[in-house]
């Protein structure tokens, strides 16, 4: 039976992995602006969301951007990638713009989904990108979907399907790890581990032994953990699963330890009663993600405290700009309500098609 992976490329000598070794200098730096891209985006996001300028849920990404980040510059350009509600960070890391992001947001006709879909529903076919789906665990038969279809036509790449803690106890996850397993299919299942699902500890919800992804052993399936703060674990975790599954079409759990800073969604009343104000300030003191990495990369000397600051002033600035485009755009043609209904219909194509 196929168990835990062994141990490799954990902690500091993460940073020796091969595929971290050929990270250039601009590269490190261009994980680091993503993240602070994802991270302006979504504080612009809360603040406009309590002006009342959006409709609907907005589960914000904040402390979890290293694990869209590290994903997206793994991927080979056949790879595919789908997730849930809280897919803003995705959405960014895979190249979609703040603009058409942001607008979407607020439920106008340039969103990415038209103003059809909100914070819940980003989408991106053209970046490999799949959403963005508000019902839990649902996007995981999808992602599975995604897997065969890269199998059936041949094509090199694997389908990372993001889920969280909560999700893992829906019916149709364990259904999709039978299948996956059966079928030997390219599946990278990511579990974004932010110990609290929609507001009850994991201690409460889920019944493990020490890892959610354990269970991948009752599914003879492969399984593996790694520390989201740390931006070089990640990459090289994900990057030895996605090339398993690319070249030997095996599917794998990958479960990143991680956190959230603010509530399940903003609609989350209690998001400061079922932890405390302490452990909360103790993850951004000690565990941010992007801080360890702007540290990390002080360290290296790839970058100047200058030049993180004009990073993020720039972030800043564009998070701003896709506000104002956003308030400034058109809303939605009523009648458009009945188009787009049918991706054949409307489209003329299929999934796939251009790879057919």
């Amino acid at each position: 039976m196929t168990t835990k992976i062994p141990p490799m490329h954990e902690g500091e000598q993460a940073a020796q992995a091969p595929i971290n070794a050929a990270l250039t200098p601009e590269q490190k730096i261009a994980a680091l602006r993503e993240m602070l891209r994802i991270r302006r985006f979504e504080q612009q996001a809360l603040n406009f969301y309590k002006q009342d300028k959006m409709g609907g849920f907005l589960h914000v990404y904040i402390g979890q951007e290293s694990v869209a980040v590290a994903a997206a510059s793994l991927m080979n350009g056949q790879d595919e990638m789908i997730t849930a509600y809280r897919d803003h960070g995705h959405a960014l890391a895979v190249g979609m713009g703040m603009e058409e992001c942001m607008a979407e947001l607020f439920g106008k006709a340039t969103g990415c989904s038209k103003g059809k879909g909100g914070s819940m529903h980003f989408f991106a076919p053209d970046k490999h990108y799949w959403g963005g789906h508000g019902i839990v665990g649902g996007q995981i038969p999808l992602g599975l979907g995604l897997a065969f279809a890269l199998k059936y036509k041949n094509i090199p790449g694997c389908a990372l399907a993001f889920l969280g803690d909560g999700a893992v106890n829906q019916g149709p996850v364990s259904e999709s790890l039978n299948l996956a397993s059966l079928f030997n299919l390219p599946l990278v299942i990511i579990i974004e581990n932010n110990g609290y699902s929609m507001g009850t500890s994991l201690e409460r919800s889920s019944s493990i032994k020490n890892y959610l992804a354990e269970r991948a052993e009752g599914y003879n399936m492969a399984w593996d953990t790694a520390n989201g703060s740390n931006f070089y674990e990640l990459r090289a975790k994900l990057h030895h699963v996605m090339e398993r599954a690319r070249k030997e079409s095996k599917p794998c759990i990958l479960e990143v330890a991680t956190y959230r800073y603010y509530g399940h969604s903003i609609a989350d009343a209690n998001a400061k009663k079922y932890r405390t104000a302490e452990e909360i300030e103790a993850y951004k003191a000690n565990h941010d993600p992007i801080t360890l990495w702007q540290e990390q990369l002080l360290q290296e000397k790839v970058v100047t405290e200058a030049v993180i600051t004009e990073i993020d002033d720039a972030a800043k600035q564009e998070a701003a700009a896709s506000i104002a485009f956003a308030d400034a755009s058109p809303w939605p043609d009523p009648e458009s309500i009945f188009e787009d209904v049918y991706s054949q219909i409307d489209q003329g194509t299929h999934f796939f098609s251009d790879q057919a």
